[in-house]
């Protein structure tokens, strides 16, 4: 078996049967470490928006790599920030995967029949006064992006394994009013993960964590 079969085989394992949360209280703040959870829930919103993105995991027979956007410089909320497609769930979406996948063939051209669902994660939550559930899905190589450039202004690959080394994990202290707390960025090459990005990210890792050491891939 090769190391990225292994590995997309116990991704596949541990979100098994996964089920999207009903509720925001169940969402924890993103990208902040869970010591601090209790303190910083009193700076979002009451009643956050629901939202969901999809976490595109690319299957290339060389290794998995996560597909990620950059967004549009003159948004409105994170402009330039590194993010994963997705949005808003609308009333027309029957949950957070038809969301998530109809956000990202919006945002990215990226359509559904290269997608592989697996499974869902724990929701977070964001300032900017949503919570968001993530997608996480396998995506077959071959497609073609179709970027909407009023939202999007570009993408990019990461090795999952850079993703799922620590090492690479680095760790910063921020104020949050009043309230210190630790966060995590992921920086790859020229592009530095931060945010709600990382905060997934470190999550997916967490759930695989410690048998994802088991799988190395260059």
């Amino acid at each position: 078996m090769s190391e990225s079969v292994a590995l997309r085989r116990l991704i596949e394992e541990r979100l098994k049967d996964t089920r999207p949360a009903v509720d925001a209280r169940s969402a924890h703040p993103a990208g902040f470490s869970a010591e601090v959870d209790v303190a910083l829930r009193q700076y979002f919103p009451a009643s956050p928006v629901a939202a969901a993105v999809l976490v595109p995991i690319i299957d290339h027979p060389s290794g998995l790599s996560v597909l990620l956007t950059q967004r549009a410089t003159h948004l409105k909320h994170h402009p330039g920030q590194i993010s994963f497609p997705g949005g808003r769930i609308e009333a027309c979406d029957a949950g957070p995967l038809e969301a998530a996948l109809r956000e990202t063939e919006e945002e990215i051209g990226l359509t559904r029949e290269h997608v592989s669902f697996a499974g869902y994660l724990d929701p977070h939550l964001v300032l900017t006064g949503y919570w968001i559930t993530p997608v996480v899905a396998f995506v077959q190589p071959g497609f073609a992006l179709k970027l909407d450039e009023c939202e999007v202004a570009g993408t990019f690959e990461v090795p999952l394994m850079h993703v799922f080394d620590a090492a690479n994990h680095r760790s910063r202290e921020r104020m949050l009013g009043n309230t210190p707390m630790l966060v995590h960025d992921i920086p790859y090459g020229e592009h530095h993960i931060w945010g709600a990005t990382a905060g997934i990210l470190i999550a997916l890792y967490r759930l695989l964590a410690p048998d994802v050491s088991a799988h190395p891939q260059s």
